[in-house]
């Protein structure tokens, strides 16, 4: 749990600490202290009682990894892989500092999907709650309070689950509102079901309310919903809060990237791996790839990945996955890891029988040599947007595909190359919903460049390139005379390709 450190203080005492009534116990590993690495000049003081009892290591149960129970997952310091407690904190504070004075940023977490009955799916957090929280459960509320106008001037309440043993008997552990305080660094804390008792007085007081929660008609407005819009009986505004959360979350972090990095290297390794081998089924493909992504550092995949062979392949998100892989035909494959809750997209095309036709090799080295170029502007330098590599790629592709002998009058570009060529990455895979791609690109944007082309099977086109489906994506990190390639290991080049098999 967290300990006020002294200025004489280095955060390694010997033991981990909490609270309640118990004996001093000895324990190796260090405090959860340490997650706040050096003190922070602009963190508010707090009145906040302090433990002053051990407790062993083998006691502590959450519901998610932290270094004192997972140390094969997280170093000193971190809250979630590669994303430490300070930053946690910076990230709140650039929040607040995006907020007029005395306003108020309520977050809700993602609720538990279920799949049928009793079946629920893996759970995923809400990528702005998470992104200022690291916090990984449901039924959660976030909320950062503005009261000054200096960094600091802020505080963080984080409303939980309590801790219950009958539940945690089928669920697993939950963290409970004294993690909220000790681990997750909560200025204020709370069972989320007394969430009305705890927040009528903050949004009382407020200026301004920034949130995503849903207030609108009360058939599909949640009970936070409610709580909220109590608010405005004392007219009190209220705003949308992701075109804010967008301007924080689209310009990566060091740390950010290097967790990026780690996913593209994995899942560009799986997908490479998987050009060796001679693949009979699209599914067998998947699972090839996703236990590669796994087995190799991510901690699972990103989505749902596109395994498509032949003509499928034109079928931009086909997804089924489930049908046979034909000799003398191409494979499409769109997938990438996760890791430490950032993912990579990738999309590599390349033939089943391990080598190009000639027909497959003109259109698949038209498609790279396009996407060579869209990843070359990717630099702050550049002075383009998306928009403007997307138009870019458009010019290239009309002039390649005419090369190829297409007709590419009228509309026939959008036939062939029906979708952008582009969107940001990070914690989701189109990254900052509603954050424009007609910005000007900087050092820290992390972007996908992913030209295709897909010819439908019909007498339009040239004979030897009927049915044929090419897509080539990285996701690419921009900088500010050079683009960072994060998927670099996936190879693409037709003679790397081809060597696999060799």
């Amino acid at each position: 749990m967290r300990i006020r450190p002294s200025t004489a203080s280095s955060l390694a005492t010997p033991c981990l600490l909490r609270t309640c009534t118990g004996s001093v116990s000895k324990a190796l590993l260090p405090p959860i202290a340490s997650r706040l690495s050096t003190p922070c000049a602009t963190r508010l003081p707090t009145t906040r009682q302090y433990a002053t009892t051990a407790v062993p290591a083998s006691q502590l149960q959450f519901g998610q990894p932290v270094y004192e129970t997972h140390p094969h997952i997280l170093k000193p310091g971190e809250i979630t892989p590669g994303i430490t407690a300070q930053e946690y904190h910076d990230r709140r504070a650039a929040l607040s500092q995006s907020l007029p004075r005395d306003a108020v940023a309520i977050l809700q977490s993602a609720d538990l999907k279920w799949r049928s009955g009793a079946v629920f799916h893996p759970f995923r957090q809400e990528s702005n709650f998470l992104y200022l929280t690291g916090f990984n459960e449901p039924e959660s509320l976030a909320v950062i309070q503005k009261t000054g106008d200096e960094p600091g001037d802020f505080l963080f309440h984080l409303l939980v689950r309590p801790k219950d043993p009958s539940a945690e008997q089928w669920t697993g552990p939950w963290s409970g509102v004294q993690a909220a305080l000790d681990v997750f660094n909560a200025d204020r804390a709370g069972d989320v079901a007394k969430a009305r008792e705890v927040l009528a007085p903050v949004l009382k007081g407020a200026s301004r309310i920034y949130t995503d929660v849903d207030i609108g008609k009360s058939g599909a407005r949640t009970k936070m919903g409610d709580l909220i819009l109590t608010a405005t009986e004392n007219k009190v505004a209220i705003d949308r809060l992701q075109p804010i959360m967008n301007q924080l979350r689209v310009i990566k972090s060091p740390a950010e990237i290097a967790n990026m990095r780690h996913a593209g290297k994995v899942s560009g390794r799986a997908l490479t791996n998987a050009m060796r081998q001679g693949w009979t089924r699209e599914r067998d493909l998947q699972a090839y790839i996703e236990y590669g992504f796994t087995r190799d550092g991510c901690d699972g995949p990103a989505y749902v990945p596109v395994v498509a062979g032949g003509e499928r392949a034109n079928m931009i998100h086909y997804v089924l996955n489930n049908a046979e892989l034909e000799g003398g035909k191409l494979v499409l494959v769109d997938a990438g890891g996760e890791y430490g809750t950032y993912i990579t997209d990738i999309t590599r095309t390349w033939p089943v029988s391990g080598r190009f036709t000639p027909a497959q090799r003109d259109l698949y080295e038209a498609v790279l040599r396009v996407q060579r170029t869209g990843v070359s502007l990717c630099r702050a330098s550049s002075g383009m947007t998306l928009d403007g590599i997307h138009r870019a790629t458009e010019h290239a592709l009309r002039n390649e595909l005419s090369r190829l002998g297409f007709d590419m009058s009228g509309n026939n570009l959008e036939t062939l190359f029906p979708h952008h060529v582009g969107h940001y990455v990070g914690l989701d895979v189109h990254d900052c919903p509603g954050y424009g791609r007609s910005v000007a690109l900087k050092a820290g944007h992390c972007v996908t460049i992913e030209p295709g082309v897909y010819v439908p099977d019909d007498e339009k086109w040239p004979k030897h390139f009927r049915g044929m489906g090419i897509r080539i994506e990285d996701s690419v990190c921009v900088d500010d005379d050079s683009p960072l390639v994060l998927t670099t290991e996936a190879v693409k080049e037709v003679v790397d390709i081809e060597a696999l098999r060799d």
